[in-house]
């Protein structure tokens, strides 16, 4: 009599009962990564943490430090749900790194794109400065008020300019140096420099 084993079986077996990006083995289940035609080889088994994250909460950027491993993994599925969660992540700093280090396989990168791009769709907010100008990945900008930094023990002087800024999720951050210390700004208390 030959044995069926069910996609979390064979999901159980291969993670060797941990989650296969974060390792975890608190709350385990079966998570599909679309497009995906419900197979195992199209599923990874996530702790409930990851699982929710990657269906759009808000992001522990400090979680996702657990790619610089998993992204290694041999598995399809786990390669393409850390590619996505690393480009997902604050552009610029070590998942950017992460992310020119990863190489992907055309089919395996077109799988990751193709999950990516709906996620984008729907999430077309840009980022704009004081005036309404769009801010891009790279834009140099001046603070347009004097901020207190909480946290870092200074404030961030108007006029001060803050160069090759980088996005984030949230269309109303970005993220730059400003005295050395890489910090979040308001997108409304900065204005585009030429």
């Amino acid at each position: 009599m030959i044995e069926v084993m069910t996609i979390e079986q064979t999901l159980r077996q291969r993670s060797e009962s941990k989650c296969e990006l974060c390792g975890s083995e608190n709350d385990l289940n079966v998570f599909e990564v679309a497009p995906s035609d419900s197979s195992a080889e199209q599923s990874a088994f996530l702790c409930t943490q990851c699982q929710t994250q990657i269906s759009g909460a808000e992001l522990d950027e400090n979680h996702w430090h657990c790619l610089r491993d998993s992204m290694w993994n041999p598995n399809p599925a786990v390669q393409v749900l850390a590619w996505r969660m690393l480009k997902r992540l604050p552009a610029g700093g070590w998942a950017q790194d992460l992310l020119d280090m990863m190489y992907l396989e055309d089919d395996i990168q077109k799988w990751a794109e193709a999950g990516l791009s709906n996620a984008e769709d729907d999430d077309n907010t840009p980022t704009l400065d004081s005036n309404g100008t769009p801010l891009q990945d790279g834009d140099t900008v001046t603070i347009i008020k004097d901020l207190v930094v909480k946290g870092a023990g200074f404030t961030a002087k108007r006029g001060t300019a803050v160069r090759n800024i980088s996005l984030t999720s949230n269309p109303e951050h970005i993220e730059g140096r400003v005295n050395g210390t890489r910090i979040v700004l308001l997108s409304c208390y900065l204005k585009k420099s030429n």
